[in-house]
């Protein structure tokens, strides 16, 4: 069974730091390009970064560049995402999924983790 499960979300100001943790299990996991994607309220849930398996290849959302850096650790089966210069429209709940490219969406989903800045 394909389970993403995340970690690190909470309330922090705006200007501040936050590194999110993403779990996964049931895949092979150095063979699956992995991303993280952003629900925020009232909004569809959208691509906020990507890496390949080869770590060759990664994509920011346009809103993230320069504040957050999307990293991966094939030998724990985890990827991270680290945040910086945290803003209130970063706040939603924050999922990893697999990575197919900035066109598609993964079908499937876990409970994600809720970030939210304060202003």
């Amino acid at each position: 069974q394909v389970r993403f499960v995340e970690s690190g979300g909470g309330l922090v100001q705006r200007g501040g730091s936050l590194t999110l943790s993403c779990d996964a299990s049931g895949i092979v996991f150095s063979r699956q390009s992995m991303g993280w994607y952003r629900q925020s309220p009232g909004k569809q849930r959208d691509l906020v970064a990507g890496i390949t398996v080869d770590n060759r290849t990664v994509y920011y959302g346009d809103s993230v560049k320069g504040r957050f850096t999307i990293a991966r650790d094939n030998a724990k089966h985890s990827v991270y995402l680290q945040m910086n210069d945290l803003e209130p429209q970063d706040t939603g709940v924050y999922y990893c999924n697999y990575y197919f490219g900035p066109a598609l969406m993964p079908p499937n989903w876990g409970q994600g983790t809720q970030v939210t800045v304060s202003s």
